[in-house]
Parts: structure tokens; sequence; C-alpha cells
């Protein structure tokens, strides 16, 4: 068991670094929305405030690190990478699958990161299919006691699991164990996706049991099936995992249908965010915070300083976008009347 999570950490890895593993002829859709030029801002630039709340939490940007890895050697030295300079410019930060802590021996201390980020919320990370598979809310409790993670979000991640060797696809029942994990653990719950995004009715149902927020882990960018094609040895599952390059909901598509039947609750926005410009899109769309993955990988592997010099460019271009629309604050941008569909 230990060798093999391992490997399959490190394959994920490489092959997210080195391969094509973007989906075809499908993108994020937010080159379909623009903002309308303000050419009269009425306000300074050095004067707009990137910063907000998230389910209590004081952050000083809207900006995530979205789950990733753990559970390798290259994976520690990713994860103290990118928690050292979210601590340093106020992101917050997810783990990437825990499962890895508590089913392998090694390197457990790659999801041990508030050492590194003692001041931003750390999200700790699950499969929700792992209930249908021995886990329970005492193995929840475990991950957040070991992680001193400050919420836990479950993925969804069904496609993946499919072609995945020896995948878990008994996806069954896990509604009713979602709700009774929100209604037990001791922090916040929330579920994403893994790129192919999710619908607005799934969301409704999520939020009625409990869950305290939604990441939508929209297409556009990393897709699964891609990744676990480059690992798979089946020829069927190989062939079978092209046909779904296409495959999901387009990250601007799913926040618009998640917002509208969950109200004002907790939105993150993931999937191919690439730029600040995407960031204030998805906020101006409706999201609370926006998650930043596979695009900061490749400084992950470097050093801190080279993570801290993509995040100050991320932020500069949400200011950026904020001052050619005249948006002072967050909630300024929040639903503004100048982003349209082209």
């Amino acid at each position: 068991m230990t060798n093999s999570i391992e490997q399959r950490k490190s394959e994920h890895i490489q092959i997210t670094l080195n391969e094509k593993v973007t989906g075809e002829s499908i993108s994020t859709g937010l080159e379909s929305f623009t903002f309308i030029h303000n050419a009269l801002p009425e306000i300074a630039f050095d004067e707009i405030s990137i910063e907000t709340t998230f389910l209590g939490f004081e952050c000083k940007t809207p900006f995530l690190i979205s789950s990733m890895t753990g559970g390798t050697a290259l994976a520690e030295t990713i994860n103290r990478n990118l928690a050292v300079a979210a601590e340093e410019r106020g992101w917050a930060l997810a783990l990437g699958s825990t499962r890895a802590l508590l089913d392998s021996d090694g390197h457990a201390s790659s999801f041990l990161m508030r050492e590194y980020a003692p001041s931003v919320p750390i999200i700790a990370n699950l499969g929700a299919v792992q209930f249908n598979y021995g886990y329970s809310v005492e193995e929840c409790r475990k991950i957040i006691g070991i992680t001193e993670a400050d919420m836990l979000v479950l993925h969804l991640n069904s496609i993946q699991e499919v072609i995945q060797e020896k995948g878990d696809t008994n996806f069954k029942g896990l509604l009713k164990k979602i709700e009774q994990l929100c209604n037990t653990l001791e922090v916040p719950v929330g579920v994403k996706e893994v790129g192919w995004g999710i619908d607005g009715h799934t969301a409704k149902k999520l939020r009625e049991v409990g869950v305290a927020f939604i990441d939508v882990a929209g297409a556009g960018g990393t897709s699964w099936s891609q990744v676990e094609k480059f690992r798979s040895k089946d020829p069927i599952r190989r062939v079978a995992a092209e046909a779904f390059s296409e495959w999901g909901i387009p990250t601007a598509e799913s926040i618009k249908l998640v917002r509208g039947m969950i109200g004002n609750h907790p939105l993150i926005a993931s999937g191919g965010m690439r730029t600040g410009l995407d960031g204030a899109k998805t906020i101006a769309l409706g999201a609370d915070l926006v998650g930043f993955g596979r695009s900061i990988l490749k400084e992950a592997t470097q050093s801190p300083e080279d993570v801290l010099e993509v995040m100050e460019i991320r932020e500069m271009e949400l200011r950026m976008s904020m001052f050619g629309i005249g948006a002072q604050t967050i909630q300024e941008l929040k639903n503004n009347p100048r982003l349209k569909e082209r």
C-alpha cells in the first residue's frame, strides 16, 4: 500500500508538470466574459484593498492554493514552498488528498504545513468516496488533528477513479454520509470537484445537508482522466479516457449554475485559473475565493521565492482589474455590473 500510494503521487506530479493534461476543445469559459473599462475610476490604485473574509477567517487576499499533492518527498518540498509563500502573502492553503497520511507510512511530514503557515487558513482534503471504503468521522478527526487544519474539503473525482488503476468507484449513498460528517465534525466541511465542475442541483443538495462551502473546480484546467491516461497500463482505459478530454462543466458556467442555486453560501472558483484577471472575473461572477493549482506547480518545485513572485503577479493583475472598473474593495468587485458576456 505504501509504495503504491507514493508511486502514484509521484507520477501525478511528474505527469502534471510534463504532459499535456488539459482537456481538448474545452476551456474555463472565462474568455467569453470581459469587463467594460472605466476610464474614470475615481479611486486611488494604492488604496485598493483585496482583503476579504471566508467562513469567519480574515484573509489578506481572496486567493487559495488549491489541493495538489502530498505523500512523497517531492510533495513535501512543494507543499513547504507553497506554505511559506502562502504565509507571507496571506493566501489560504489547501493540502493534497490526506488519504496517504493515514494509509502510508512514508512522508507524513508532507502534510504538516502549520509550522510554515501559522496564520493562514489550511484546508485538509479527502476523497468523499473513501467513506464507502472504510473511512469514517474518526479518520477525519485524525486528519484534522495531525494537520491542524481549519477545514476539511471532500473531493469528488468519479471519472478519475474509473480510469485510475484499482480506482474506488462505489459512489452510492455518499450524500447521507457527507451529511453525517457535516453534523459531527468540529470544523467546517466543504466539497469540491477535481476539474469537471459541479452543477447547481448537486450544489443545492450539498448545501441542504450542511456542507459549509463548495469549490466548483470546473473544466478548463487539469483533466484528471488525461492524467490517469498517462499512468494507465490498461489499453481499454487509455483509449476510453480520450473520449472524456472534452468532459466537464466549464468553470465560468459552473460558478453561475452553483451561485444561482445556493444563494450567498460560500463558493470557491477553481479550475484553469491562470491570471489575476481570471480571478477577478470569477469573483464578479459570484465566487468568494479563487483557487490556483497547476499554474503555480512548477514554481513550487523550485523555491518559496519563485512562488512568491507568481503570487505577487496574480495580486497585481487582480488590483489592475479592479482599478480598471473602479472597484476599490472585493465587495465592490463581487457581482460587478461591468462584467459582460461577449
